[in-house]
């Protein structure tokens, strides 16, 4: 049994988050949410649960507006050119544990989730706030980017805001840019059989996103440009910056534990736990952080590589 919206919104209390919370009825695209907080400052957003071939499950958190190609996006996380696309039907329930049309990052906060890797639209930093809905879409919840990343690094996942819309190039002499945003972990959901060309096919058998139909989220193609190439790859994602630095990834280590111990220091589990208080806590930061660690050894190890690759390429040694 999955979090409820009543669970989410008490844990976000919890955290001292502060939000802005809209009841309406059962929307399942973004136009019908609009006619009812689209007047209010914020963003609204849609929200693709896709997985690839090896079975490794994405959420794309991102602005309506954003243009979001598929094809440019897989060959980013180094997935070739068609080697990411939209979910089975049967993994949102297994996985997500939300209905349709409820795909957000807050779907994160299930266990069964914990595996799923999540890119942010860096469009919603020039937002006062965002739109998204909490578990369910009878209702929408309003919050600024900063409270969003203190929930994401309260269940253990570090926000990583990426230029969706960005398409630099991918070769030999330059690695996927989203690489490190590849889940390092075991598959989750088993394949399902399915026909040759299912991908491009019947879209009755895939999820579309939350708030979107299936027709409007998948493909809104980006023709590549060199002109863009060299504007938007620079800033295109901000994690592998951070991840070269040890001091930095000390740092997010222990900021990771220091948030999952303050997660657990409630007047609920004082009050149930007592003495037993550090032992609860002590399983705690090894059942939440053992894998996000281990992901994270990852990702600092392949920017390492990534590092070194450029540099080799870029000085060449002097031949006699």
């Amino acid at each position: 049994m999955g979090w409820t919206k009543e669970q989410l919104l008490a844990r976000l209390q919890e955290l001292q988050i502060d939000f802005s919370k809209y009841e309406h009825p059962v929307v399942l695209t973004v136009e019908a949410q609009a006619k009812y907080v689209g007047h209010m400052k914020g963003a609204l957003s849609k929200n693709l649960f896709l997985k690839d071939k090896k079975q490794r499950f994405y959420i794309v958190s991102a602005l309506t507006e954003t243009k979001v190609d598929l094809k440019v996006l897989s060959q980013r996380l180094g997935l070739g050119k068609g080697g990411i696309r939209m979910a089975p039907e049967e993994a949102l329930g297994e996985i997500l544990q939300v209905p349709l049309g409820c795909v957000t990052p807050f779907a994160l906060v299930n266990e069964s989730a914990r595996h799923v890797s999540l890119l942010l639209d860096q469009g919603f930093k020039n937002h006062e706030c965002c739109f998204f809905h909490p578990l369910s879409n009878d209702s929408s919840i309003a919050l600024n980017v900063r409270d969003l990343d203190k929930f994401l690094n309260s269940i253990g996942k570090t926000p990583a805001y990426v230029d969706l819309e960005a398409n630099p190039a991918v070769g030999k002499d330059q690695p996927p840019d989203l690489a490190m945003l590849v889940p390092s972990d075991v598959k989750i959901l088993a394949e399902t059989p399915e026909k040759q060309g299912s991908s491009q096919g019947s879209e009755k058998n895939h999820i579309s996103v939350n708030n979107q139909p299936t027709a409007v989220t998948v493909a809104k193609a980006v023709k590549p440009s060199t002109a863009s190439t060299k504007e938007k790859s620079p800033g295109a994602v901000h994690l592998s910056i951070s991840y070269a630095d040890p001091d930095k990834f000390v740092e997010e280590i222990l900021e990771k534990t220091r948030t999952t111990v303050l997660a657990e220091i409630t007047e609920e589990n004082i009050e149930k736990h007592r003495d037993q208080l550090a032992t609860m806590i002590s399983n705690s930061i090894s059942k939440q952080l053992g894998l996000e660690l281990k992901n994270i050894s990852t990702i600092f190890k392949n920017t390492a590589y990534t590092e070194g690759f450029k540099a080799g390429i870029h000085h060449q040694p002097r031949r006699l």
